[in-house]
């Protein structure tokens, strides 16, 4: 697969717009999906810009029945604690719609890192290429939990990940190569603050974002941010 897949910059004018656009987005990939093969993979991001479109979820109706999810990251915490993006994404969308219970798959990250990491990778042994994986992008470049200065482990599709420069320390991460392997991938970019990382995005330099691609290219949606 080329690293110099295509990037496609879309910019919205309005929280509110971007928010409606990645709802669209997201339930005509389930459509077309699930028309293909049956079912929908969805890989979500942790995020305050993700929750506002998981919020709008949980009022759309969609073939859920057949909706299988899946976490890009997530930090090592008790199940319950407010900063497990598996707890966000339950509360704001997946505890009000009837996604079977079984086709939701949150990491363990209260196992610890390592443990955590090793039972995700058996989650996704033998689970086909991804529909859509939904990402965001920290203001240092990094996402999911891929950082900067912090060597790409791809010995496994999840993978445990030590001295996150954010608290806590522990994460598990799914990692570059099994996201890659997915047939759309989208960002969402938001507020003054991801300015600096999308001018280096842009201009070539090599943040972890740019790790992620598909064969399909990648969509970045962003608001709040210029592009120069």
């Amino acid at each position: 697969m080329s690293l110099n897949a295509q990037t496609r910059w879309l910019t919205f004018q309005s929280q509110q717009e971007i928010n409606q656009a990645a709802l669209n987005r997201i339930l005509a990939a389930a459509d077309a999906a699930i028309a293909k093969y049956g079912s929908f993979l969805i890989v979500l991001a942790g995020g305050s810009t993700p929750k506002a479109v998981y919020q709008l979820l949980a009022k759309a109706n969609a073939d859920w029945a057949n909706w299988h999810v899946y976490h890009n990251d997530d930090r090592c915490l008790p199940v319950d604690h407010a900063e497990r993006n598996s707890k966000m994404a339950r509360d704001a969308w997946l505890s009000h719609v009837p996604i079977p219970e079984n086709q939701i798959h949150d990491i363990p990250a209260e196992l610890g890192n390592v443990e955590g990491a090793k039972a995700y990778a058996q989650t996704l042994k033998g689970v086909r290429t991804f529909d859509l994986v939904i990402l965001g992008l920290g203001e240092d470049g990094h996402t999911a939990s891929l950082f900067p200065g912090q060597l790409v482990d791809n010995s496994a599709d999840a993978v445990p990940v030590y001295n996150s420069p954010k608290p806590p320390a522990d994460r598990i991460t799914i990692s570059q190569h099994r996201l890659n392997n997915t047939h759309e991938v989208m960002f969402l970019v938001t507020g003054a603050g991801k300015q600096e990382a999308v001018d280096q995005w842009r201009s070539g330099v090599a943040i972890p974002a740019t790790l992620i691609q598909s064969p399909n290219g990648v969509d970045v949606y962003c608001f709040g941010v210029e592009l120069k």
